[in-house]
């Protein structure tokens, strides 16, 4: 029986996309798989046929191949079937659907078993905010694991060395039938390693690596802030087998301070003042995060929560020659503890004030005595 032109069974254009082409292939196969269709003998030789369709149009030599001479150019002994691949070479064609679905192909990993990169490791690394805003040198010891001299890095004992598992004969994978499908997972003898060991070496007790503790000098720079990353190439785990080593990331936190409260490079600070100089004025000198003074002037009258700017007196900007500006926030302290001499001075005060002195309250009083009145009208 002559076979079936692979567009017609794949039901797509000669001029599909290779996208196109395996979303039909995808449809296909789903709907003719023998799991879904078990005991059915014409859905298995339809799965055969999409499959065998399929691995000849998603490969562009074997395309152009049939396009020009059609189910000839793959005779003799050319064919998908050919080398006892079963399925119409369902093998690489489905390869395909496992790669989208489980990031494998055929069921092999993608990663291969070659010599890697080392680890990447984290530091978290607490400064105050004093050295957040000038910068400094801090020294670290970071844990990190190193080859062992003992073994060589081979993890068996001096005089000994790894065997290849009996297991997966040294791949690492071993392969199960699950339903009608080959399933591939790490050798649980080696976990994957090819070897086994039979003498570990006492030192690193198998791993190949021991720990150790390096110091480090990490720069600071002025204006680092909450969460910033510095990077250290090359200090993170060593590669085995001279693979390269990782890099050693380094994040900032920056201290709780009790006075000033960071938002970017503006620095707030809340500041008591007496009532005497809110009344009428005056200068105070206020701490700045850079350690020195600076006088800010109190115009009379003012309430609490009025800011003052203080230009320049902010954090610095990270990799910047910009700086931030200091904000004063005014808190007007109520006085305590008065003797009965300063409560009769107060009293005599009050007494000779009038609703112009204090125009918020006086104000706010008449508006609920209005209130009441329109409610009791």
């Amino acid at each position: 029986m002559a076979k079936a032109c692979y567009y017609e069974v794949l039901e797509v254009e000669r001029s599909v996309t290779a996208a196109d082409l395996k979303k039909a292939y995808r449809k296909k196969a789903m709907q003719f798989h023998p799991d879904r269709n078990q005991d059915d003998a014409e859905a298995e030789s339809k799965f055969k046929e999409v499959s065998e369709a399929y691995d000849i149009l998603k490969d562009d030599q074997k395309r152009a191949a049939y396009d020009q001479f059609g189910h000839a150019a793959f005779e003799n002994g050319g064919g998908p079937g050919a080398g006892g691949q079963g399925f119409g070479g369902f093998d690489s064609a489905f390869s395909d659907i496992f790669e989208d679905l489980f990031g494998m192909a055929g069921g092999r990993s993608r990663r291969s078993r070659a010599n890697q990169r080392g680890a990447d490791l984290r530091y978290n690394l607490t400064v105050t905010l004093e050295d957040a805003f000038s910068g400094k040198e801090e020294k670290i010891s970071i844990p990190r694991a190193v080859p062992c001299d003992e073994c060589d890095e081979t993890g068996a004992q001096p005089g000994s060395s790894p065997e290849i598992c009996s297991t997966c004969n040294g791949i690492g994978k071993v392969r199960t039938q699950q339903g009608f499908f080959m399933v591939e997972r790490a050798c649980p003898s080696c976990h994957g390693k090819g070897q086994v060991i039979a003498d570990p070496c006492e030192k690193c007790h198998g791993a190949g690596q021991v720990e150790e503790h390096k110091t480090l000098s990490v720069k600071i720079p002025r204006g680092v802030e909450d969460g910033t990353r510095i990077r250290l190439q090359g200090e993170g785990e060593r590669g085995k087998r001279g693979a390269p080593p990782g890099d050693l990331y380094i994040f900032i936190n920056i201290e709780y301070h009790p006075i000033f409260q960071r938002d970017g490079a503006t620095i707030f600070c809340e500041i008591p003042i007496a009532m005497t100089t809110a009344t009428l004025g005056g200068d105070i000198d206020v701490p700045t995060v850079g350690g020195e003074r600076a006088s800010v002037k109190i115009s009379a009258g003012t309430q609490t929560g009025k800011q003052y700017r203080l230009r320049g007196k902010g954090m610095p900007v990270l990799q910047s020659t910009q700086v931030g500006d200091m904000i004063i926030q005014t808190r007007v302290e109520t006085p305590v503890n008065l003797t009965k001499k300063q409560k009769q001075l107060l009293r005599a005060f009050a007494d000779e004030c009038g609703d112009e002195v204090s125009p918020e309250s006086s104000g706010f009083f008449n508006k609920v005595k209005d209130l009441w009145n329109d409610l009791t009208d």
